[in-house]
């Protein structure tokens, strides 16, 4: 009896101690114009209606702690002299992780002593400044939260207005009715290849992503109409950014997700250095449980990544940043038929055979950026950066037949030959160096020039069968390097604190066949009043097709071997939206767009009764004789009412 008094009062004592603290959090991180990118000074930043009060104020370096902040939701002010003061509701705090934070503030063009602009920083906004439509902001959360999402910043897309995907469970991204494949994908600012696990030949999209989402930061998805600096893009740009690791304590993280397990390490490199790493590695969930002999899954799928990126500030070199992303994946899908299942190289697959497919991919996107400031008004930011892509197909065919039992009666499929139909190896890198010169020239103005140099390099190989089942023909078969040159001149004018107006110019040119365009495009912004605006916006956009068609190979009733398509030109298309936006307040917006793209100089197989476009090619590759002489249209009405996450719902 005893025993158990003693027990019982030992276990309200831990009771009262744990429930009885308040759980607190540090938030800090840092303050920067969002023109010059330089820190702010003596900033400050006030945790709103909270009790007792906590605030701070940033220092040399633009940074600044809050610290013993009460886990669960919080709203910031921040305010510095000549600036636009932001407030930032619904700041999430919980006791496992520091909040980390990185806020721009907009120069006021308002100088008077008593005036004072204040501004919601509206969520869903887009982050990169030079973009005023078409465009929204992704944060890790809502990919966390959105249905359908499973963590995949790839599939929380088909949650927007204008964007779908497919219904065969992959993950690609439609938008405003232009093909996935047009899709321009970038991390860290910088161009990269598909994302993807299980990447099909047109590296469209693919049955998991490789970007882990406990590792991102908020991105950016634009769907038409294009800031200047976007190029070769004519569909859609998802510009994905990676979080800074922990640059003051050390933190691991371990998860077990539906899709992947994985481990999270970040820290800080020493004391007192504001340098970080960010480390995470992840593996198939069904294929570890399969590992364990757990269970027994059917399909042998298997994936698995890594993603890395390291900040290194210096005190007179600027700031260096490398980063990271890879991937490993493979499958096998046995006795697959046309019902079940769409295979490369399949489009003459017969009744009566079953396929396997055997699939091996993988992923490398590496880089490193490099900020340095040149003085308070202007920085250089270059980056060097590599991507490869490979893709394996091999599909076998089996022929059966039926076995009956002496009275007729069937018993099961018998397998009478096995042999190995399409082959695919598709190894695409791409070497790339960039820079870009941002100069805020006062207030008002700021313009940005940039210039990139890409070098892709192919090793592409398609062959199948011939219907002889003997002779093999070769399909496409090259290996090839093209370079690309993109330039861009950007300018963003600020009328006053309502009307803003961004133009600019974009060029590109493929070296290999000397095909060049000049690309216009403007947008303006107005705000009616604090609650509601209208924007307009222009873009002339082009991009290069998939590289196996300027390198088909077409046989001739003669037996000779042609290659027509070198000479094929860019995708071109004009973009022209106009758009609404009401904020109801800091949590409810309703948004109706506008939208009309004119697509033209489309490449058609140049026969008169033929009516494929490449526009509409998947997974299955198509080789023939191409003419840019196609047209397309793309318009519709696009309304979004959307109640961001408060309050224990969205």
């Amino acid at each position: 009896m005893k025993k158990s008094i003693a027990i019982g009062f030992l276990l309200t004592v831990f009771l009262n101690f744990t429930y009885g603290q308040e759980l607190t959090q540090t938030v800090r991180g840092t303050v920067l114009d969002v023109d010059s990118r330089l820190p702010l000074i003596g900033g400050t930043i006030i945790v709103i209606d909270s009790d007792p009060f906590i605030g701070a104020a940033t220092d040399v370096n633009g940074r600044f702690k809050l610290v013993n902040v009460p886990v669960g939701r919080i709203t910031l002010k921040i305010s510095s002299i000549g600036y636009q003061e932001i407030i930032i509701p619904n700041i999430v705090v919980n006791s496992g992780k520091e909040v980390v934070l990185n806020l721009d503030m907009q120069e006021s063009l308002e100088m008077m002593d008593e005036f004072v602009v204040k501004a919601y920083q509206n969520k869903g906004e887009a982050i990169n400044d030079m973009t005023l439509i078409s465009a929204r902001s992704i944060s890790p959360e809502e990919t966390n939260r959105y249905a359908g999402g499973f963590n995949d910043p790839s599939r929380i897309t088909a949650n927007f207005a204008g964007v779908t995907n497919t219904q065969d469970g992959s993950n690609d991204i439609i938008v405003r009715g232009n093909s996935p494949k047009y899709i321009q994908w970038r991390l860290e600012g910088v161009e990269i290849s598909n994302p993807n696990h299980f990447a099909d030949q047109n590296s469209i999209s693919g049955g998991v992503s490789a970007l882990n989402n406990n590792l991102l930061t908020t991105s950016d998805f634009s769907t038409g109409a294009f800031s200047p600096e976007y190029g070769n893009v004519l569909s859609g740009v998802y510009d994905v950014k990676l979080r800074a690791g922990n640059n003051e304590k050390f933190e691991s993280t371990f998860g077990f997700g539906l899709l992947g397990t994985d481990l999270t390490l970040e820290g800080p490199f020493k004391k007192g250095y504001g340098g970080s790493f960010l480390i995470n590695y992840r593996y198939s969930t069904i294929t570890l449980i399969e590992d364990l002999n757990l269970i027994d899954i059917n399909g042998d799928l298997k994936f698995q990544d890594a993603t890395i990126k390291i900040v290194l500030p210096t005190k007179k070199m600027g700031t260096f940043s490398l980063f990271a992303l890879g991937g490993l994946s493979n499958f096998l899908l046995k006795d697959i038929t046309p019902e079940f299942f769409e295979t490369p190289g399949n489009n003459n697959m017969k009744t009566g055979i079953s396929e396997d497919f055997d699939k091996k991919s993988h992923l490398l996107n590496a880089g490193v950026n490099h900020v340095f400031s040149i003085n308070n008004n202007s920085f250089i930011k270059t980056n060097l950066s590599y991507s490869s892509d490979v893709v394996k197909d091999d599909i076998f065919e089996m022929r059966s037949i039926q076995i009956f039992d002496g009275q007729g009666t069937f018993l099961r499929d018998s397998t009478v030959s096995r042999y190995l139909n399409f082959k695919s190896n598709l190894n695409k890198s791409a070497y790339r160096a960039g820079m870009v010169y941002n100069n805020k020239i006062n207030a008002k103005n700021k313009i940005q020039l940039g210039a990139k140099y890409t070098l892709f390099s192919y090793t592409n190989g398609n062959s199948k069968l011939r219907d002889n089942l003997v002779d093999r023909v070769e399909l496409v078969n090259f290996k090839e390097d093209i370079g690309i040159v993109n330039n861009f001149i950007s300018w963003k004018y600020r009328f006053n604190e309502k009307l803003t107006f961004v133009s600019g110019l974009h060029n590109m040119n493929v070296l290999y066949n000397q095909k060049s365009t000049l690309e216009p495009s403007f947008a303006l912004n107005w705000k009616l009043n604090n609650t509601n605006s209208l924007n307009f916006g222009y873009g002339n956009h082009s991009k290069m097709e998939s590289v196996h068609h300027y390198f088909t190979k077409i046989e001739l009733a003669n037996g000779t071997t042609i290659e027509p398509n070198k000479e094929l030109d860019l995708l071109k298309a004009h973009h022209y939206v106009l758009g609404y936006e009401k904020r109801f307040n800091s949590n409810v917006m309703a948004k109706v767009e506008v939208y009309y793209q004119d697509l033209y100089n489309l490449p058609v197989e140049n026969n008169d009764s033929s009516y494929f476009a490449t526009i509409n090619e998947s997974l299955d590759y198509r080789f023939v004789d191409l003419v840019n002489e196609g047209t397309g249209k793309n318009y519709g009405i696009e309304f979004t009412l959307e109640r961001f996450f408060n309050n224990n719902y969205y």
